[in-house]
């Protein structure tokens, strides 16, 4: 997991900074993709926040193998990450003792 954690750090980052040279909101597309990632599928993602990017072969597979262990947490902590998505969404991103 350590290459694919690394390979879909290094997409992710690239696509954050396309977004950037073409006036994007990052914080929207973030928003977009980790909400998809938590509940959508791997094609959600592929047609929604990163419909308009040309993803490679290596970063699908390490987006489908990220999506396959968020799938696997258990139901409580899939519910905590998405707690701290509502929490970050909503301008909260320090909040403490959640």
């Amino acid at each position: 997991m350590k290459g694919s954690g690394t390979l879909l750090l290094v997409a992710v980052t690239s696509l954050c900074a396309c977004g950037l040279a073409t006036g994007e909101d990052n914080s929207d597309f973030f928003m977009e993709f980790l909400q998809t990632l938590l509940v959508g599928s791997p094609e959600e993602l592929y047609e929604g926040p990163l419909g308009k990017y040309e993803v490679n072969a290596d970063a699908k597979a390490a987006l489908t193998e990220l999506k396959s262990c968020i799938d696997g947490l258990q139901p409580m902590h899939k519910a905590e990450l998405v707690k701290l998505l509502v929490l970050w969404a909503g301008g909260h991103p320090t909040t403490k003792g959640l």
